[in-house]
């Protein structure tokens, strides 16, 4: 252990025993280093890893002090319990919101605490993407129907995972696909399914992309439309009610026929309606390629 970390933990030690109760003084660097024999740079780094973890607070005019109880140890904490708090503010309030500061505070750890169990940002981002699409829980047998059949229930298994966290679409990546196991497993799911037909494995692959790549593609509108009923307070139906002048004056002034035409019929712009139509003609689309091959 590193030197200034046994002094955290002396001085952890302390305010957990009650012989340090909050607001008392505790050494100061100098104090620090005749106590641990330890260099002022070494002492220095401890008052800031005290301060980090919330363990003490600086008083102008007093010096460095107990804050208050020492907050909760992080041997209750994992990295499951981390990742699990960060999806659900992710969920809830949207990436924006999303930092190691206001994971520390619902967990009621320090931030530095989250450190010893996910490196950084990056290390954390993967692990939720891991943790969200990890939802999906392909089955060990393929459904009847061959490949059309496997690829329309994974690619509902996935919309069904992006609608529950309006975040996980826009986080992942195409171009640099973030090496999570959870989406590795479907993608080899995936591939496996057109065992028995001609398909090479690099035709397999791309059709895997092009369907996964329309399932992202409608689930990036979630977090912008969760984002949009939070801020204005409307719901999508409100919206559309409020823009419905606006819309008509439009429609007046351009001649636009085929609207005018489109709105004296029943048109429900639902992404989940638009998801089915649109994964439909995906696998209309696939069916002569396959078959061609």
């Amino acid at each position: 252990m590193h030197p200034y970390r046994r002094i955290v933990e002396d001085v952890r030690r302390r305010i957990e025993a009650g012989e340090l109760s909050p607001g008392d003084r505790v050494p100061s660097a100098r104090q620090i280093t005749q106590e641990w024999g330890v260099a002022i740079a070494t002492a220095t780094k401890a008052h800031a890893a005290l301060r980090e973890e919330g363990l003490t607070v600086a008083r102008p005019g007093v010096g460095t002090v107990v804050a208050g109880p020492a907050p909760r140890r992080d041997h209750e904490l994992t990295r499951e319990r981390i990742v699990a708090a960060a999806i659900a503010i992710a969920d809830g309030e949207g990436m924006s919101q999303l930092s190691m500061r206001h994971i520390a505070s619902s967990l009621g750890v320090s931030t530095m605490a989250l450190y010893r169990h996910i490196p950084g940002r990056e290390e954390l981002i993967l692990a939720m993407i891991d943790a969200a699409i990890g939802e999906v829980r392909l089955p060990a047998r393929y459904p009847p129907g061959g490949w059309r059949a496997a690829l329309a229930l994974c690619a509902r298994m996935e919309w069904a995972a992006f609608q529950r966290h309006p975040w996980l679409a826009p986080t992942m990546s195409i171009t640099r696909p973030q090496l999570a196991p959870a989406a590795m497993r479907i993608t080899e799911w995936v591939l496996s399914a057109f065992d028995g037909t001609r398909l090479t494995q690099q035709d397999r692959m791309y059709v895997q992309i092009l369907l996964f790549t329309f399932v992202r593609g409608v689930a990036s509108a979630l977090e912008p439309e969760a984002e949009a009923i939070q801020e204005s307070g409307l719901t999508n139906e409100q919206w559309i009610d409020s823009q419905t002048s606006t819309f008509l004056a439009t429609m007046d002034a351009e001649e636009l026929s085929h609207f005018r035409e489109l709105t004296a019929q029943p048109f429900d712009f639902d992404l989940d309606m638009l998801f089915e139509f649109g994964l439909a003609r995906l696998l209309d689309g696939l069916l002569p390629y396959i078959e061609r091959r």
